[in-house]
């Protein structure tokens, strides 16, 4: 599973770092990705990096915890460990609505603990979600790869992409480059070997070792030993000889 990418948004600097020191000597799972010392950063940042978890000082300059939450409203997607020093009445309440909290001083043990119940929510999250495009595309069976989505995992998480939208996919060492039809592109931590049986069967194919091309965005084929295809923004993709038959025979068949 990819690192939890975390923020520490604290007002003293001393509790950062004695934060940020325990989180990466007993918490492996988690990459600390910023630090704030108050509310204005603190949007800002989540913004910029878009964390899977912050952990949140109650108490800060230009307003507390919980005005920096209410900005964000439904939208908050990340999850919360609470640093308090707040009394027992206040920690009572958090238990009562299931709020991830540490005391300051932080023990070590109680935020391993709060860490994993963390990692625990957000592995949830995602098996909900790859079950919920299982769905879609089950659904979407008789259609073309217009419909269907794809789980691109990202060191900070996972993007979920329309099949459609990919335009082609280049082998790079152990990585695949996957290149949308707008213009941007993904660097994914899997062999292309791995994309080719899940994306021919929508209207892909491997012209070349190092490419998996959407057949939908072919302008056009150029004749040559294995020849070369030009794409819709005009990128041209050397083909093998050994998959020129292939390809042809699947463009005329349109």
């Amino acid at each position: 599973m990819p690192p939890i990418t975390a923020l520490i948004i604290d007002d003293e600097l001393d509790s950062r770092s004695t934060l940020r020191s325990y989180v990466g000597r007993y918490c492996p799972q988690v990459q600390v990705v910023g630090e704030c010392a108050n509310i204005i950063e603190a949007r800002a940042a989540i913004l910029k990096l878009r964390p899977q978890l912050i952990f949140l000082d109650i108490e800060m300059p230009h307003g507390t915890a919980f005005d920096l939450l209410e900005q964000f409203g439904e939208h908050i997607d990340f999850e919360i460990i609470f640093i308090t020093a707040y009394s027992q009445y206040a920690v009572q309440a958090f238990n009562l609505s299931a709020a991830h909290y540490l005391l300051k001083p932080v023990d070590i043990e109680e935020l391993e603990k709060a860490v994993a119940h963390v990692a625990v929510l957000l592995s949830q999250k995602e098996q909900l979600l790859r079950a919920k495009i299982l769905l879609e595309n089950m659904a979407a069976q008789n259609t073309a790869g217009q419909n269907r989505k794809l789980v691109l995992p990202l060191l900070e998480g996972f993007d979920v992409v329309r099949m459609s939208d990919v335009l082609y996919c280049e082998a790079e060492d152990n990585f695949t480059c996957f290149y949308f039809i707008d213009g941007r592109k993904s660097l994914i931590c899997r062999h292309l070997k791995y994309y080719e049986p899940l994306l021919e069967p929508f209207g892909f194919c491997r012209v070349h070792r190092s490419h998996i091309v959407n057949l939908e965005y072919v302008k056009r084929y150029i004749k040559g030993k294995g020849g070369s295809v030009i794409l819709e923004n005009g990128q041209e993709i050397m083909v093998s000889n050994q998959r020129k038959d292939e390809l042809v025979r699947r463009i005329m068949e349109g």
